[in-house]
């Protein structure tokens, strides 16, 4: 049984994208400036930004399929920030705690957006 209902799960899930942006935001200001931060930062900046971009254009989906698809570049872009979020802690040992609370969120949207993928593809059967 859902305890949600459709469209407060959808805004959940948009205010959690938005929050997680954020949050990837926030730590990277916090990093030191030198050349590895600020490679990885730039594409971690540019993954996390997508995950909210890409839910909302997945909110607006025209279809089943097209949500689907949505939804797969969402988890795309999960996985990418969570590989830069790992890169960033092999250099920044010392913000190890605040970089893992955003792994974590990401790891955590992943399986939503996952779950939500598989029981879409179920229903379509």
């Amino acid at each position: 049984m859902n305890i949600y209902p459709e469209n407060e799960k959808k805004n959940i899930l948009l205010k959690r994208t938005k929050d997680f942006l954020i949050s990837v935001g926030k730590l990277i200001q916090s990093l030191p400036y030198n050349i590895i931060n600020k490679n990885y930062s730039n594409q971690l900046i540019r993954c996390s930004s997508s995950v909210g971009a890409n839910y909302r254009a997945a909110c607006r989906a025209k279809s089943t399929a097209d949500f689907i698809n949505k939804l797969k570049i969402v988890e795309e872009e999960l996985d990418e920030s969570m590989f830069f979020l790992e890169l960033l802690v092999e250099f920044n040992i010392e913000f190890k705690a605040q970089i893992d609370v955003c792994w974590k969120e990401s790891n955590e949207l992943v399986s939503i957006i996952v779950a939500s993928i598989n029981t879409l593809r179920k229903k379509m059967l």
